[in-house]
């Protein structure tokens, strides 16, 4: 396992990034000085976003319907604790995009070759009311199964 969003394990059978990118900003807000640089003040914790990038080979590893897993959970505007392989907690993180590109067809439309990017944001860890519901989605994901 490398990494789990939820009940979402990101795999090398199922989704296997290549690259994890994270950017974690802080506030400062600033005040004008006349003949000095301006003042600043740290107002608290920005922006915390992590990239997830790869391609998926759909004969080796997962493909379309995985990708559609991550756009289900992201359709419930939920936060999901994201967990990596080696134990260590991220706290509860929101999917914001997920990008595929798809190339190298087969006859029928099925692309042998995806590229995927997937953007996940933090949320305040405190606000356990925006915990996704693994009954929910797990009935959602089962209900659109047999569709």
């Amino acid at each position: 396992m490398l990494m789990a969003l939820g009940m979402f394990v990101f795999q090398t059978r199922s989704v296997p990034y290549q690259e994890l990118k994270r950017v974690t900003q802080w506030r400062h807000a600033n005040q004008s000085r006349v003949g000095e640089r301006p003042a600043y003040q740290y107002v608290g914790p920005g922006e915390d976003r992590i990239t997830l990038i790869g391609t998926l080979l759909p004969e080796f590893t997962g493909g379309r319907l995985d990708l559609d897993e991550i756009r289900d959970m992201a359709d419930q505007g939920q936060a999901w604790p994201l967990v990596e392989g080696t134990g260590r907690q991220y706290g509860l993180w929101v999917v914001t995009q997920v990008e595929e590109t798809a190339s190298h067809f087969f006859r029928d439309g099925m692309p042998q070759k995806i590229e995927f990017t997937l953007t996940l944001e933090h949320v305040d860890d405190a606000r356990t009311d925006l915990l996704g519901s693994l009954t929910t989605y797990t009935v959602a994901r089962l209900a659109g199964a047999y569709v």
